[in-house]
């Protein structure tokens, strides 16, 4: 390897997951759904599409996903493409509807179809849809028809096809939805230990109180499809006049705390902790 190809070979190793810029996509009326907008992701990060209803979060990671092309801008991946086809291996992409992750007879089908399309080795495409099975409660559920499931139910099988991949980028579209408390905190905390193994996921939501439980950085975007501000999780979330600008409500622990503290709690839990110890 000559002293350039080695070079190359550093900077794509430390090139973003995701880099996009100036992008832009209109509805067919017309209307702009995506204005203008960078987003850079490093590899290992968990980052929030945030925005009210209408924002164009939903479309923005589908830009980024590379499921629809933009109508001006680039999206690069692994520091290596334009070409989201050629990296699919190793990007999930999960949007609102989970009915269009699920169309064989049985779950289990819909489970095995990706890793099946990975020239695995003998076994490992039926171990990989027992673990993510196992782990997401679906075990009860792999010979039903994916129809005869509950929206919730649809939704965390809709998860584990895109899991049994086993994906360097997770792109999820409000992934809580219609899901049920106690399978919620089991997707929650599915998240924390997919980070934890250098899984880069970027979620989508409108949902304030979601934020600090998905994320460490946040992109929030106006109703007008531009960023509205980029930075932490916290520096976002306890900005409640920019979240109010942006139709947007701070979670409740922030305004229950607005004016109490510097560094107000972002979750109830955090909220628990800090009035157990007195430490307003």
């Amino acid at each position: 390897m000559s002293d350039g190809d080695a070079a190359d070979a550093v900077n794509t190793a430390d090139a973003p997951a995701i880099e996009a810029n100036g992008l832009r996509y209109a509805y067919p009326d017309g209307t702009p759904a995506v204005d203008g907008v960078d987003v850079t992701v490093e590899s290992g990060e968990r980052v929030a599409l945030l925005g009210p209803n209408g924002a164009g979060k939903s479309t923005l990671l589908q830009l980024l996903g590379g499921l629809i092309d933009p109508d001006e801008g680039t999206v690069r991946y692994f520091g290596e493409t334009e070409d989201a086809d050629t990296v699919r291996g190793r990007l999930s992409v999960l949007t609102q509807n989970p009915a269009d992750y699920l169309f064989n007879p049985t779950v289990r089908e819909d489970l095995a179809y990706g890793p099946t399309q990975q020239n695995l080795r003998d076994g490992e495409a039926e171990a990989r849809v027992d673990r993510v099975a196992e782990r997401l409660d679906l075990d009860e559920l792999l010979s039903k028809p994916p129809f005869r499931l509950s929206g919730g139910q649809q939704r965390r099988a809709a998860l584990a096809s895109a899991l049994t991949v086993e994906p360097d980028v997770l792109l999820l579209d409000e992934p809580v939805s219609d899901v049920d408390a106690a399978n919620r905190e089991t997707v929650l905390d599915l998240f924390d230990e997919l980070a934890a193994d250098g899984t880069t996921v970027v979620v989508s939501t409108p949902d304030t109180e979601l934020v600090p439980q998905v994320a460490d950085r946040v992109v929030l975007l106006d109703g007008s499809g531009r960023v509205a501000a980029t930075g932490s999780t916290r520096a976002v979330l306890t900005d409640t006049t920019l979240l109010t600008d942006c139709d947007l409500r701070p979670p409740q622990v922030v305004r229950l705390f607005d004016g109490l503290a510097d560094d107000p709690p972002l979750t109830v839990d955090a909220a628990r902790d800090r009035l157990d110890g007195d430490d307003i």
